[in-house]
């Protein structure tokens, strides 16, 4: 493919930029911007439900852990809007670049899984 080991250089928003190559043309392999916001929102998150567990096993009101299970779920979407919002503006932006569209198809069909 033409553009192995063609180096590729990204800005992402807040005027960070950053450079990787292809060596394969096909993969995609380069750090994430939000790893760690990502890291600590499921850690909340984990830790949430282990708090609705807790709750069930006390024989909590079923109207509280209803509550508490909607915040762990809009925890969980958060995170994965975090992760989207990096997939797309990193992963898909190089993907279209090299023109890889195995990414964006795979893109298409997590999308499709997430939004049911």
């Amino acid at each position: 493919m033409e553009d192995e080991g063609k180096i590729h250089t990204h800005k992402v928003s807040d005027g960070t930029e950053y450079s990787h190559t292809h060596n394969d043309g096909h993969e995609h392999k380069h750090s994430h911007q939000n790893t760690k916001a990502v890291l600590n929102r499921l850690s909340r998150a984990s830790g949430h439900l282990e708090a609705v567990k807790r709750m069930v096993e006390g024989g909590k009101d079923c109207s509280e852990v209803l509550i508490q299970l909607s915040a762990v779920i809009a925890a969980l979407n958060n995170t994965c809007k975090i992760i989207l919002k990096d997939h797309m503006e990193h992963c898909i932006v190089d993907a279209v670049e090299s023109g890889d569209e195995a990414a964006i198809e795979n893109l298409s069909k997590a999308i499709d899984k997430f939004i049911k």
